[in-house]
């Protein structure tokens, strides 16, 4: 992904078709090295493209995959009673009360 930004931030500075020097060079600023076979994936990939059109299909792409419904869950039937009795175990146990703890899970504020 590293070398799609890099080849990305090339385009936006006005190279449209950006080398792998000019790619490593970007890379190299924020202190990454470059993989010699990832980077000319890259370039042979994108070579004579028009971003904008490739960033239109993927797009339309990602238009077609389905996200959030999460995943079907087998149920055996017999057990299906075990399951509530379970769950109602779980809701009578009373939830902790730890007024020491801070409400940010530990993590520390900016503005503490």
């Amino acid at each position: 992904m590293r070398y799609v930004a890099a080849y990305l931030l090339a385009v936006l500075g006005g190279n449209e078709n950006p080398s792998a020097r000019d790619i490593k060079q970007i890379l190299n600023s924020v202190g990454v090295d470059a993989e010699e076979d990832r980077l000319a994936l890259v370039i042979s990939q994108l070579k004579g493209k028009d971003v904008e059109e490739v960033i239109a299909q993927g797009n339309e792409r990602l238009a077609t995959v389905a996200f959030g419904a999460g995943t079907g869950v087998a149920v055996d039937a017999d057990n299906v009673g075990d399951a509530d009795e379970k769950e109602e175990k779980k809701e009578d146990k009373p939830a902790d009360d730890d007024t020491d703890s801070d409400s940010d899970g530990g993590l520390i504020s900016l503005f503490d």
